[in-house]
Order: C-alpha cells, then structure tokens, then sequence
C-alpha cells in the first residue's frame, strides 16, 4: 500500500509538470489552431536563460521574474515575426515553420550553452516534506505552483477585460472583430502567456532531470499526451489530463510487467492514439461542429 501511494503522489508531482506543458500547448492551439512542436525547446531556452542569471549572482525568485518576462516578450516576437506572416498559410507550411523553429533554438541553445549536463537549483529543497518519505518538498512545490498558476488564470480568463477578449478571439474571432477586439493581438499575448508558462515547466523539471538542450524532448510528448487526453479546447482539461498521465506512467512502470524507463514515452503516445480514437474531442473538450 506504501508502494501504491508513493507512485500516486510522485505521480502527481510529475503531473504538475506535464500540466503546464500541456497548459501551454492548449494555449497556443486555441489561438492559431495548430500544436506547437517547438514548445518544448522554447522552455528549455527560458530555463537557460533562468539559470545563467543565477550564474551572474541573481537570486532564483529574481531570475523566475525575469526569466518569465522574457519568456513572455520571445513568445509575442516569435508570433509577429514568423507565425503571423503564416497565418493564412497551409497547415504544412506552419508545421515545416514549427520544426524549423525547434532546430534553431535547439542548436542556439547548445551553441551559447553546450551541451553538457548542468546542475539546475530547487528552491523549494529536495527533503521530505511534512516528515514524510512519500514525497520531497520540491515535488510538493511543483505540485503548488502548478495549483496556483491553474487558479491565476481561472481568475484572468474569467475576471478581466483582456482574460475575456482572450476567450472570445479564440471561441469566435469573427463576433470578437465585430465588437472592437483586437484579435491578432489577442492571439500574440496568447503566444506570450504560452511561452511564460512554459517557461515555469522548463525551471521545475530542471532540477529533477537536470538542465541541458534536449532535455524537453519526452516532457513535451507527455505535454500532448495530456492535452489531447485533457482535450485541446479546454485548459482545465489540460491541467486535469497532465495529472492523469503522470499518475499513469508511474503506476504503468511498477505494476505492469516489462514497462521501465524505457517503455513510458510509448505509453504515452499509446494513449494519444487511444484517446484519438475513442474521444478524439479529449475529457473535457468541446467537439467542433461545422455547418455545410
């Protein structure tokens, strides 16, 4: 039973951060209606740059701060200077602009910084928490922050003039243009927003997976994984979903005969497929209806 418990809990943990990577994907995909392949790496470039400021003496809270308004701000420039050209474009040429996008910070990041693994501080400490042996204080902070940020933007999204225009550019752009919204700006804070919180995944798995250019790479497939299971429409889906493949890929690798380390990531494009096919809306989704 102490078993079973553990897996939940360190399940929920890793969870937390595929929660906001899914957070992230989900955002970007309301607001130009494609997946962003590079998520992944753009976080990985925030956590760079998060733990170069801490090379050059900034406190870790101060380089969170900053390191989420730069976030932010790459997120808007990247949407004005390669997507929004694109936006009338074919799906292919914004997957082809996708994966350039993930080559070029990908290598960026290995020229500045190499490729070499790096220590990647916690400021929430590796103990455990509350005496208990089940789980440390920085998966419990993971799990916190995660929490918190959820609740922020409940908040914005249902609370503040931006949070709702943000809504309606996604829901219905045309209706948001007829009332006086700036949808395409709409959709560049979107970017930035995404672009933040991914940048808040990237600084929390760092410590727990250590800090180097591919490091990403499987977090961002648990990420959609999460979001399709979630459902792509819908940000609590998203959250909800991140715990749910987290709490799966733990149980998976303990009790199911043959499944280590090596086998999770199918698991989790195993489950995309599945719930493609079952559910392809996701949990808690809204299924698109077109009228012909």
């Amino acid at each position: 039973m102490e078993l079973f418990t553990n897996q939940i809990l360190a399940g929920i943990a890793t969870g937390a951060i595929y929660a906001c990577m899914a957070l992230a994907v989900v955002m970007i995909y309301q607001a130009i209606d494609h997946l962003n392949f590079a998520q992944g790496e753009m976080a990985m470039f925030s956590t760079f740059i998060s733990w170069q400021l801490m090379q050059w003496g900034v406190p870790y809270w101060g380089a969170f701060i900053i390191t989420l308004a730069l976030s932010f701000a790459g997120g808007i420039a990247i949407e004005r200077l390669l997507f929004k050209p694109l936006a009338k474009a074919p799906i292919l040429t914004n997957v082809a602009g996708f994966i350039a996008l993930f080559a070029i910070i990908n290598s960026v990041a290995g020229l500045i910084w190499d490729f070499t693994i790096k220590q990647y501080p916690t400021p929430f400490g590796s103990y455990p928490f509350l005496g208990s042996q089940l789980i440390s204080t920085h998966q419990a902070g993971m799990i916190g922050v995660t929490v918190l940020l959820l609740l922020a933007l409940y908040f914005f999204f249902q609370f503040t003039r931006i949070g709702l225009a943000m809504r309606a550019a996604a829901s219905v752009p045309e209706s948001a243009r007829l009332v006086g919204v700036n949808t395409s700006w709409m959709i560049a804070l979107g970017w930035g927003m995404a672009a933040a919180i991914g940048s808040i995944a990237g600084m929390l798995i760092a410590p727990v997976v250590f800090l180097e250019p591919n490091m990403m790479g499987g977090v961002l497939i648990y990420g959609f994984a999460a979001a399709v299971l979630g459902g792509l429409t819908s940000p609590l889906g998203a959250v909800v979903g991140g715990f749910l493949v987290g709490i799966f890929e733990n149980l998976a690798g303990t009790y199911i005969p043959g499944v280590g380390n090596e086998l999770k990531l199918p698991i989790a494009l195993a489950l995309i497929i599945t719930v493609l096919v079952v559910k392809p809306a996701g949990l808690f989704g809204r299924p698109i209806v077109k009228r012909v």
